[in-house]
């Protein structure tokens, strides 16, 4: 009996310690979630990487932190359960702050956005009264897709109304690709990401529409009430900011004058 007490002991005593080697593993572990067909926030280059503007930076957060960085590409329909499950730790990927301000622990702003519309330069589509009767695509739970939805902007109903159609895509890269072969008519889409899906076409292919959809600006979005964890990071991006860092990663993604964080 005693002898089996012994060995229970040390049966427990080593749960113990591999139990505690995981948690103090899962401590420093930083996993963000993120579209991997968002470029130039986050997406996979031509070597099979994931890489971008946002992940740039939560690699550098990391470095000073002494995590290590998780880059965990998800569903952007499923980032919530993703969330909320603990599979990853923070929404981190041009992911827009505005009506969203009460669903998500927020740092502060870093990014200024917009939502445009691209359309082919030859298409005679010069304003968006001249989208009345086209096919217009969006990416499915996109800001585009909520502010052509937001019931308060009766200007954006609509314009959303007089469509021919509004249709839905998994990614902005598949939505683009049916812009080009002129499936669709024109693209409702963040800024950023038109601007460099543009510059891997042909020169003067698309433009964007001077009547800009909605103004937006991006934050990194934690499970509500994880504040310790929000605070970490906004508090490292100010040093970064500080130091110019963040800056410098900024240029090299062409976003300089995009950044708002710390002005």
């Amino acid at each position: 009996m005693k002898k089996r007490l012994v060995s229970l002991l040390a049966l427990v005593m080593l749960v113990s310690v591999f139990t505690g080697c995981g948690k103090k593993d899962d401590e420093n572990t930083f996993t963000v979630g993120f579209d991997a067909e968002f470029p130039p926030y986050g997406y996979m280059d031509e070597n099979g990487d994931y890489t971008g503007f946002d992940l740039d930076l939560a690699e550098e957060v990391c470095k000073r932190q002494g995590w290590k960085l998780v880059k965990q590409p998800i569903d952007w329909n499923s980032k919530d359960m993703e969330l909320e499950s603990g599979n990853i730790d923070c929404i981190w990927n041009g992911f827009t702050m505005n009506g969203r301000e009460d669903l998500y622990e927020w740092t502060a702003a870093y990014v200024n956005n917009s939502q445009v519309f691209v359309v082919a330069s030859d298409a005679g589509i010069a304003s968006k009264a001249d989208l009345a009767g086209k096919v217009v695509g969006v990416q499915a739970d996109s800001s585009a897709l909520a502010a052509l939805n937001d019931e308060e902007v009766a200007e954006n109903i609509a314009l959303r109304d007089s469509f021919g159609e509004l249709m839905e895509f998994s990614d902005y890269t598949t939505a683009f690709m049916e812009l080009e072969m002129g499936t669709i008519d024109a693209v409702a889409m963040d800024i950023g990401v038109a601007k460099v899906q543009m510059a891997a076409k042909a020169e003067g292919a698309f433009v964007i529409l001077d009547e800009y959809l909605s103004a937006e600006q991006y934050g990194v979005g934690f499970l509500l009430g994880n504040t310790e964890l929000r605070d970490k990071v906004e508090k490292t991006l100010m040093e970064m900011v500080e130091d110019g860092t963040f800056a410098k990663i900024a240029a090299e993604y062409d976003l300089t004058d995009s950044i708002c964080l710390g002005q």
